[in-house]
């Protein structure tokens, strides 16, 4: 892993405020990704249900920023860095009406948004509908990170009018390489609620997240002013994600045993996998130009997706199928 978060700027929010919004900043990968962003000097508001978890995910954040800051050498001195801030902003991604609500919520605190990074998600859940009649994993991993993005966006293009020499508001979409379990175009109303649900549970993650795909390389053409990028982590070993298969009997001690091996050969740690987003939220040399709509693989390089997640006809009917069911449900994508 080559990728140093050393190397990328440095801001003191006392004379350049910049504000994030991530969701699933308390852990995992978004827990890494948020004390980068915090130890960089910018205003991190974590979205996720449980507050009392996120203030606690907060304090451990600011004791290990303050450890790291002890690290930094003489060429790197702490007085020459300043820590940002981290707030709570309650959502639930399986519940609109909770998406809709902290945006309502942010645009009380905020006038301006510089990132908005899409990092919560779900991973091969047995087959269940939300309230709001979506399948889990595509509510949460695409439907509502879509609603949320569509809300927040007269911020970001605010944002990027009233600064036009700080480089453009970023939106940050964490995919997965899972994408690739959508080898063929499916469409978006498949659930695939089939037998045996451990073999297509796989199926609706990689329909979720290839929709994701579809829907930064829309948005990078339909809102040029924006740069939207998606992101695949690398292989994060984490067990949590796997806590439905590694339950299963009999299948799941075979699956647990394959976690290992395959962790060991290939994984990478949550503090790695976030090196991508944060770099994808950081990196000065990204630009609406050159990199608008790409996918950015494990330690922030430039990688290509599926043939189907990168086809623009495919991304425009995912576009407006999604539209369609936000529409049906009472839900105006307006301003």
């Amino acid at each position: 892993m080559t990728f140093n978060p050393e190397n990328l700027p440095y801001l003191n929010p006392s004379n350049d405020r910049r504000v994030v919004v991530i969701t699933g900043g308390n852990t995992g990968v978004g827990y890494f990704t948020v004390l980068q962003l915090y130890l960089h000097g910018y205003i991190v508001y974590i979205a996720a249900r449980g507050k009392s978890r996120v203030m606690k995910s907060i304090k451990e954040l600011k004791e290990n920023a303050t450890k790291l800051r002890l690290k930094y050498t003489s060429h790197q001195s702490s007085s020459e860095r300043f820590l940002g801030e981290l707030h709570f902003l309650e959502i639930d991604l399986v519940n609109l009406k909770s998406v809709l609500n902290a945006v309502e919520t942010f645009r009380k605190l905020e006038s301006e948004l510089n990132i908005l990074i899409n990092n919560a998600g779900v991973m091969a859940l047995p087959f269940s509908l939300t309230q709001d009649n979506f399948e889990i994993q595509l509510q949460t991993n695409y439907v509502s990170p879509f609603l949320l993005t569509l809300k927040l966006l007269p911020l970001l293009e605010k944002t990027a009018d009233a600064y036009p020499n700080k480089g453009p508001p970023r939106v940050v979409h964490l995919s997965s390489i899972g994408h690739q379990f959508a080898f063929r175009y499916i469409n978006m109303n498949s659930t695939f609620n089939y037998t045996p649900n451990f073999i297509f549970t796989w199926f609706r993650y990689g329909l979720a997240k290839t929709a994701s795909i579809h829907f930064m390389k829309m948005l990078a053409l339909r809102n040029p002013k924006i740069l939207c990028l998606s992101v695949h982590p690398g292989f994060v070993m984490n067990a949590n994600l796997f806590s439905y298969w590694t339950r299963l009997p009999i299948i799941g001690i075979m699956f647990w045993c394959l976690f290992q091996i395959f962790g060991w050969l290939f994984g990478v740690s949550s503090e790695e996998g976030a090196y991508s987003t944060v770099k994808c939220c950081l990196d000065p040399g990204l630009s609406l130009e050159k990199d608008n709509g790409k996918y950015f693989a494990t330690g922030g390089i430039e990688a290509e997706p599926s043939k189907v997640a990168r086809n623009m006809d495919y991304a425009a009917k995912s576009w407006i199928w999604t539209i369609h069911q936000l529409s049906e449900r009472g839900i105006s994508i307006g301003n």
